[in-house]
């Protein structure tokens, strides 16, 4: 599975339902990211999923076992919202001695508005989910997944998010095209984000244009904000930040952690790299950038982590007034395989 969380945590949940046997691993990252609270609520209903390595973490051994769903399935929400996709995923397909299957979420959910994509997926392909705020899920037993003929795939709104900082930062106007405003992903509220930073935002229903900012001297100002509506894109900020007048805190960002990487840290000491003064906790970072004339460029690079989202934010440093080299780019063959060829097309225009 790669360094994949988005694909073993859904096909976790998907095999352990049906009644064979398989092995799921994948890179050590991937043996370090948590999945021990989905496979506690597979437990539930009688999965048989066991460790092969450590406790609570991949490789996962799946076998076949006698699926039991008598009573409310509880999965804790403050980790990571796949557990909980994962289940809104597969339990519609699953048996029940009544009509409907229940899930209850244990503690505060993070990335809601990833769980409002499962949610508005799911009803588009025929599954209608029932919930009560955002720690009762009320789901049909015995279901079937009904094709909508079209559908309409809209752009990766976090991809978008260099693109926009970009359009902020190097002046505009730059729009990108396939997700606006109608968009039903979270991660289109970083337009708002960079807004309030003073950029110029303009959007449509399936585009967002940016002209540059709102100050004679093209700087961005900082801004404190929560970011558990856009955790992704959330990292496209702290960069960007290094192009602010004072600091930018971003809170709420724990699930970073558990990502590719630990992106807190990685992200502060990669920052620290350019001259940046960053203060980091368990689920905030503030981030100072430093005067022009303060700038640093590291001989040894900017490291990326194996995380593609590590090697797309720190292009925008190239907008600096030094040049800086990021180490194995290669790495966002994960989600944008040509994007430094699509960045450089950009930047040079």
């Amino acid at each position: 599975m790669g360094n994949a969380g988005t694909a073993i945590r859904p096909l976790t949940a998907a095999l352990a339902l049906q009644g064979g046997s398989y092995k799921l691993s994948g890179v050590p990252r991937m043996h370090e990211r948590p999945i021990g609270d989905l496979v506690d609520g597979l437990r539930q209903i009688g999965a048989s999923v066991a460790y092969l390595g450590t406790e609570g973490y991949p490789p996962l051994q799946i076998s076949p076992a006698q699926i039991r769903i008598d009573a409310p399935i509880r999965v804790r929400g403050d980790v990571s919202s796949q557990f909980l996709t994962a289940l809104l995923m597969t339990l519609p397909l699953a048996d029940a001695p009544g009509d409907t299957i229940e899930i209850q979420v244990v503690g505060e959910l993070i990335s809601k508005p990833y769980v409002e994509i499962t949610l508005n997926l799911l009803a588009r392909f025929g599954i209608e989910v029932k919930r009560e705020g955002w720690s009762r899920f009320i789901l049909p037993a015995r279901a079937a997944y009904r094709s909508p003929g079209e559908i309409f795939v809209e752009g990766d709104a976090s991809s978008a998010s260099y693109f926009l900082a970009a359009g902020a930062i190097g002046g505009g106007p730059l729009r990108v095209e396939g997700v606006g405003m109608a968009s039903i992903q979270g991660d289109v509220k970083f337009a708002e984000a960079l807004n309030r930073m003073g950029a110029n935002v303009m959007a449509g229903a399936n585009w967002i244009e940016v002209r540059g900012t709102e100050r004679d001297d093209g700087r961005l100002h900082g801004i404190e904000l929560d970011c558990n509506h856009i955790p992704d894109a959330a990292m496209t900020l702290a960069v960007a930040a290094l192009f602010a007048e004072g600091p930018t805190t971003l809170t709420n960002i724990a699930s970073w952690r558990v990502k590719e990487t630990d992106r807190i840290s990685a992200m502060a000491t990669e920052l620290r790299k350019l001259g940046v003064e960053v203060e980091e906790g368990a689920d905030y970072l503030k981030v100072t950038p430093p005067a022009r004339s303060a700038w640093q460029t590291p001989a040894a690079g900017i490291d990326t982590y194996d995380d593609h989202r590590m090697a797309m934010c720190f292009s925008l440093a190239a907008f600096g007034p030094l040049p800086v080299r990021i180490n194995e780019p290669g790495c966002v063959a994960k989600t944008f395989p040509d994007y430094f060829e699509v960045f450089g097309t950009v930047a040079r225009a």
